[in-house]
């Protein structure tokens, strides 16, 4: 049990250093604009922080047993953990939730962060949704 508590842990704390970041470009640059400038600008602060990140990173669907190109995508990878949706929509819908779930899913991730940053107040537009393990 002792391995998933750190493993919760070290996922929350990570979580909560990228959510800090994207305050940050939230407070700088507020709602309006496209999601590719908050994701840009949100990694150059992931980056500036000493994370390691990527972006727009393929995600392929095994499908009876072979890896098929389906068009997905993960908007940001941090630390090879975290994976974090940008939105910039008028608000957050089901399907936003569910296409992070199934990039958990695929990914075999346990964490992810769905952010929308076209909102008055960013935290609430972030929603986290866990895989793997309760919160």
């Amino acid at each position: 049990m002792g391995n998933q508590d750190d493993e919760r842990e070290r996922l929350n704390l990570l979580s909560n250093r990228v959510i800090g970041a994207a305050l940050r470009v939230h407070e700088e640059l507020g709602p309006g604009l496209l999601e590719s400038a908050y994701e840009a600008c949100l990694s150059f602060e992931l980056l500036d922080m000493g994370l390691r990140l990527e972006r727009q990173m393929p995600l392929p669907l095994v499908y009876r047993g072979r890896r098929l190109d389906c068009g997905y995508r993960i908007d940001l990878l941090v630390e090879d953990e975290l994976i974090v949706e940008v939105k910039a929509v008028e608000r957050l819908e089901k399907v936003h939730g569910a296409q992070l779930r199934s990039h958990l899913k695929l990914s075999k991730r346990k964490l992810g962060l769905l952010m929308n940053f076209n909102v008055k107040w960013l935290r609430d537009g972030i929603k986290r949704v866990v895989n793997g393990f309760p919160e």
